[in-house]
């Protein structure tokens, strides 16, 4: 795969698609394969599938510090730790936190991948239908503003994302959940099984599946399945899972119309007031810092939640002075994201003649059972959560604290421990209007551009939730005869979830929102955003799907805009 870097001389494109990352790649594919000249801007350096990915292969012992961070690396990605997912193997995926420096008014975990894929590379690949549950939500409960579409709106495209991602999961027939278009599901192991059975048995109206997760349990599209090796965000170097840089970018490159820039922070989008409109994009090199001028006939902002709204917020003009298509006010308002890191674990006697083969990249879930009608409505909060998780046993690693030394302690690094299982809540965040993002013009990025202030936090409604969440987990496996039950709860700040959401939302009325049903900015037809800015409710489901499917449908709509000479 080698990307097209050679720019147009007059650096002129038929479409623009700022950002790389799940919603930009489909962006990307969409519009070169109707016949777009589309130029790719990206922060970040150029990461090539495969040839890019340096750790892929690496065992355990090859690394220096054994996979942990050196002291120099816990200074660079201070940030990047509150994750808990960052390591050695994958720290070069993450955003330098030096050189990428934000306000804090209220505790915000910003974690950000920083190259050609952007989180495509890091994501959990988890990927849920959301249901008229969540896209009517706001209008019945009065929450917020109620949003353009409905379930009905993206279903076909749902599918026509599913069919080429490929999604592996197991249809379930649960109106909250809606199913899709699945590959063949990964296993449950045996205790998964057991707890699947008698959660189903002991709760009704609750279920447990096996994650519906865009990991190949066949091949597709000359992309290999998955081989169990749970080494997903050093980069896959089989394409078993969804990535920028392994699917949707490769797809783009081939019809001949991409052109990748790289190293390419976008300073703002260029209006025209005299025809309401989008002409380009200012960008400033990263590396040479110089400024250059793109433009394009239609723009598409896929910088992800907050580097759109940065983006738009720094757009300003005579017409937009506090940010390109900002009458309403709320552009930076109603940032969302998922609370988790609670729920329970305990242990269980049993199945001690069993294993399971491989590192499964993928876990439980069991979907959101509080709220979805009156027989399970819990008048103490609104909305709901799921869980995702897995069953496990002990491995050789236990012996790292053990004494012995010689052939009998060898022996028994080879002899499993015992068996035991986690369930992790994720939760839904109302979109609280005075959760927010504002320009820092105070304080600067490596490229020179203003920095985002954070002023966001869980409330009551989260709170109140989080102690059903705990309760409800430890209950279940208890009844699933789990032994030292215990819960936990390791909130951190909003943003950890890597869920954030919201503060461009989608709505019916300009007054009150940023973009309309089609995702076009209202007072400025010819710029689209497609990521996790759109959002004008979090549901409790991971959003990344729901993304890939708003993005296809906007460049559709777009092109025959284009088409009928109306953009």
């Amino acid at each position: 795969m080698n990307f097209i870097t050679q720019i147009n001389a007059d650096h002129t494109y038929d479409a623009i698609v700022i950002g790389s990352g799940i919603s930009g790649g489909w962006a990307a594919k969409e519009l070169c394969e109707k016949g777009l000249k589309t130029l790719v801007l990206e922060r970040g350096r150029m990461v090539r599938h495969v040839t890019d990915y340096p750790t892929m292969n690496n065992e355990h012992w090859d690394f220096e510090h054994r996979g942990r961070l050196s002291y120099e690396d816990t200074q660079k990605y201070h940030v990047q730790l509150r994750s808990g997912f960052i390591n050695e193997a994958n720290k070069h995926f993450h955003a330098n936190d030096l050189d990428h420096p934000y306000t804090e008014v209220k505790r915000f975990d910003w974690i950000r991948g920083d190259q050609v894929g952007g989180r495509s590379l890091l994501w959990g690949k988890q990927c849920y239908r959301w249901s008229d549950l969540d896209f009517e939500a706001n209008a019945k409960e009065g929450i917020a503003i109620d949003w353009p579409i409905r379930y009905k709106d993206i279903e076909n495209w749902y599918t026509y994302v599913e069919k080429y991602v490929g999604i592996s999961g197991e249809k379930m027939g649960l109106p909250h959940l809606p199913d899709g278009h699945f590959l063949p599901p990964m296993d449950l192991n045996c205790l998964e099984k057991h707890v699947k059975a008698r959660i189903e048995k002991e709760f009704k109206g609750r279920y447990m599946t096996i994650g519906r997760v865009a990991h190949l349990t066949e091949p597709i599209n000359g992309r290999g399945k998955c081989q169990y090796r749970n080494r997903c965000a050093r980069g896959c170097p089989f394409g078993a899972y969804f990535s920028s840089n392994a699917v949707t970018l490769p797809a783009a490159d081939a019809t001949g119309n991409l052109t990748m820039r790289p190293d390419s922070a976008v300073h703002s989008i260029i209006y025209d007031a005299k025809t309401n409109k989008a002409t380009g994009v200012r960008i400033i090199d990263t590396v040479t810092h110089e400024t250059t001028e793109f433009y394009a006939r239609v723009i598409f902002l896929n910088a992800s939640t907050l580097g759109s709204t940065s983006i738009l917020l720094n757009s300003t003009s005579e017409r937009f002075p506090n940010g390109m298509g900002n009458d309403s006010g709320e552009l930076g308002h109603n940032l969302m994201d998922h609370h988790y890191r609670l729920g329970a674990m305990g242990s269980y006697d049993g199945f001690e003649d069993q294993y399971y083969k491989g590192r499964r990249p993928n876990g439980i879930y069991i979907p959101r059972f509080r709220n979805l009608d009156e027989q399970t409505r819990r008048p103490e909060f609104l909305r709901g959560y799921g869980y995702q998780g897995s069953g496990g046993r002990g491995n050789w690693g236990g012996g790292v604290n053990s004494e012995g030394i010689g052939a009998e302690f060898k022996e028994n690094l080879f002899k499993p421990g015992g068996w035991g299982m986690t369930l992790v809540g994720f939760g839904e965040c109302l979109p609280y209007h005075e959760n927010k993002v504002t320009l820092n013009q105070n304080l600067k990025d490596k490229a020179g551009l203003p920095t985002l202030t954070f002023d966001a936090e869980f409330k009551t409604n989260e709170m109140t939730m989080r102690n059903y969440m705990k309760a409800d987990a430890a209950e279940m496996l208890e009844k699933a005869g789990f032994k030292n039950v215990s819960t936990f709860d390791h909130m951190g700040g909003i943003g950890v979830g890597i869920h954030e959401m919201g503060t461009a939302r989608m709505g019916r009325d300009p007054k009150t929102s940023v973009l309309n049903a089609n995702n076009q900015v209202h007072a400025v037809s010819n710029v689209f955003v497609t990521d996790g800015a759109c959002m004008t409710s979090s549901s409790c489901v991971n959003p990344s799907i729901t993304y890939m499917a708003l993005t296809a449908r906007a460049a559709d709509f777009a092109v025959q805009e284009m088409k009928n000479k109306r953009l």
